[in-house]
């Protein structure tokens, strides 16, 4: 039992550190608590996916470290002139000890160069390349180190670039788990092809794992199955004990943020206006985050199913 004897921020959900845990500064919701321990909401499938606490004491219990090497993923086609370049450098203990994640031109010159668009970027969204991409790139060298992307603060004004790096950082991270060092290519803009694509997470945490499904038929997606579940195959939705603990402590449960989640991804086909339902951030962002991977797969007409060796930790 870890005991923690500080002020921490709860919320709700599995502490799947590596892809659950992203923090939208606007929508999360918490509980500060003091002198709280661990086992006190694993037992009813809560956990922490902000320990102000020291991460020395979590160990990694499900999950393969990243295997050291260069990751590189790269976009093929330019947006308004520009298109991302992405690599991350890990060491021998399984640390990101380098992020490169830019955009460029066709000339190979970074946006964070570019004077004019800086300056308007500026006036209206009160940041710019030149501001976010370094901060991103500090994330992932920073907290997020062991592969844990959702600690990535999304950058107030840049949200689309921060869902882009944190998608592009976790298929990073899957690739140097696997040792792959193929660059990634991502087919950006390209229509998304039909067909059913899939995605599911190996390892369980507090007894279920994330299933997902997405079926698009001309461009548009028809179809999201975005579930979470044990080992007898059994929705989290269908867990009235989790379901009854949750609702009075985040005023929302599985049973209401999945349908949610999915209506909202079949509604807008495009991952990145999905709502984030109040009170279930974490899981929230999860299906963000797979779902882009799902619709960079559909991008590249790819049907193979995509396993995330999702890594676990516990006290």
């Amino acid at each position: 039992m870890l005991i923690i004897n500080v002020k921490i921020n709860v919320n709700f959900h599995t502490k799947r550190l590596g892809v659950g845990n992203m923090k939208l500064k606007s929508v999360i919701t918490s509980a500060s608590v003091v002198a709280i321990s661990a086992m006190a909401f694993s037992g009813i499938g809560g956990s922490f996916t902000s320990l102000n606490a020291s991460a020395k004491t979590a160990k990694l219990t499900a999950g393969k470290k990243m295997k050291a090497g260069t990751y590189k993923l790269e976009e093929k086609n330019y947006s308004h002139g520009y298109k991302t370049k992405f690599s991350i450098t890990v060491n021998k203990k399984g640390k990101i000890t380098k992020s490169n994640y830019d955009q460029v031109n066709k000339k190979g010159k970074s946006k964070v160069d570019d004077a004019s668009y800086n300056k308007q970027m500026k006036k209206v969204s009160k940041t710019n390349p030149k501001t976010y991409e370094p901060k991103l790139n500090k994330a992932l060298e920073g907290a997020a180190a062991t592969g844990n992307v959702g600690t990535i603060d999304v950058v107030s004004g840049a949200t689309e670039s921060s869902k882009t790096f944190q998608n592009y950082a976790q298929q990073l991270v899957q690739a140097a788990q696997a040792g792959k060092k193929s660059t990634i290519k991502i087919n950006n803009g390209a229509k998304m092809k039909d067909g059913t694509y899939k995605l599911n997470e190996k390892n369980y945490s507090h007894g279920y794992k994330v299933t997902f499904s997405m079926t698009v038929k001309d461009n548009k997606i028809t179809a999201s199955n975005y579930d979470q579940v044990n080992k007898n195959g059994k929705s989290k939705t269908k867990d009235a004990s989790y379901n009854k603990q949750m609702k009075k402590i985040a005023k929302t449960d599985p049973k209401t943020y999945t349908p949610a989640l999915n209506k909202s991804l079949v509604k807008n086909s495009d991952p990145t206006k999905v709502d984030v339902v109040t009170g279930a951030t974490e899981s929230s962002n999860t299906f963000v985050l797979y779902a882009e991977q799902l619709q960079n797969a559909a991008q590249n007409g790819n049907t193979k199913t995509i396993t995330v060796d999702n890594m676990v930790f516990s006290d």
